[in-house]
């Protein structure tokens, strides 16, 4: 793909010579930031910037850093005043808007997940990150991704705050999964059921977590998840279902698809049903947004309160 340059307005290069070459470089100081593909120098703190990565919005939100441009699509409800006018929009996301990328002259763009095949291109018009995740290890990725971000945008202490929260956080969750029983992860897709694995989006629960599996074979290449039979989900009878709509995730259906799908005589005889013990996760905060800060915790959060009732 061929990305064209829009060259320096005028009026803008007039600003830069009055101001003055000395002053700027006096008052800005580079910084160097390593990503997931590879290391970006800024000439000092960005100003304005484009988000094309939910989980890094969520992250810049709990850090107080507001952007000049996101996506157009599939926020979360508690990231939706980004929806307003006043936000640039830059495309959707698969697909950044590369005209309004390059009209905005920005001092920087986040690249993510499943914007960060564009970076190249998005590179070409103006200085980028690649904040994607580690799935493999995952907390530690995100935990990562928050200084990063804090570093960028001179939020350093507050990212560290963000950061000892989660760990916190992880350590309550560890305490009540210890004993908790076996687990399984599910997504349900246009009543479909698939499995999730250690090495899917919410695999941090069996592999950082410490909640048993009931599998170890399980493919995790799939957003449908690792298609199962309810047949199977009786058979393997884990004593937690932790369960993602990915319909209501996408806005595809009204909240309840999960539930309904599970509603039924094979499902009814597990020993999660029968003792309360499925946890329908925040649909947006674990399949859209995930290892956002606010997306994280809320999922710990969630699931903490889940089994230490149970305790």
């Amino acid at each position: 793909m061929s990305v064209n340059f829009k060259p320096l307005h005028p009026a803008r290069l007039f600003a830069v010579a009055a101001f003055g070459f000395g002053a700027l470089t006096a008052n800005a100081q580079d910084i160097s930031i390593k990503h997931g593909q590879g290391e970006t120098v800024l000439k000092g703190v960005p100003q304005k910037v484009l988000v094309l990565d939910i989980p890094s919005l969520d992250t810049m939100d709990a850090l107080g850093v507001e952007p000049a441009g996101v996506l157009a699509s599939n926020l979360p409800a508690y990231l939706s005043k980004y929806s307003d006018a006043k936000y640039l929009k830059v495309g959707t996301l698969f697909e950044p808007d590369y005209e309004a990328i390059n009209a905005a002259e920005a001092d920087l763009a986040i690249v993510g997940g499943r914007s960060r095949a564009k970076y190249p291109e998005v590179s070409a018009i103006v200085p980028a990150l690649d904040m994607s995740v580690d799935a493999k290890n995952y907390i530690a990725s995100t935990k990562a991704n928050i200084l990063t971000l804090g570093k960028v945008f001179g939020k350093d202490a507050e990212a560290a705050k963000l950061d000892a929260t989660i760990d916190e956080k992880i350590v309550a969750l560890k305490a009540v999964a210890a004993d908790a029983g076996t687990a399984m992860i599910l997504v349900t897709n246009a009543g479909k059921v698939g499995a999730y694995g250690p090495n899917s989006r919410v695999g941090w629960l069996h592999k950082e977590v410490g909640f048993k599996t009931v599998a170890e074979d399980i493919d995790d290449r799939f957003h449908g998840g690792d298609i199962v039979s309810f047949e199977y989900l009786l058979e393997a009878n884990p004593d937690w279902l932790f369960v993602v709509d990915r319909d209501a995730g996408v806005g595809n259906s009204g909240g309840d698809a999960s539930q309904k799908v599970l509603d039924n005589e094979l499902v009814h005889q597990t020993t999660a049903w029968k003792k309360g013990q499925i946890v329908y996760l925040d649909p947006q905060a674990a399949y859209i947004v995930s290892s956002g800060y606010t997306a994280l915790t809320t999922l710990i959060d969630q699931v903490y309160k889940a089994v230490s009732e149970k305790k």
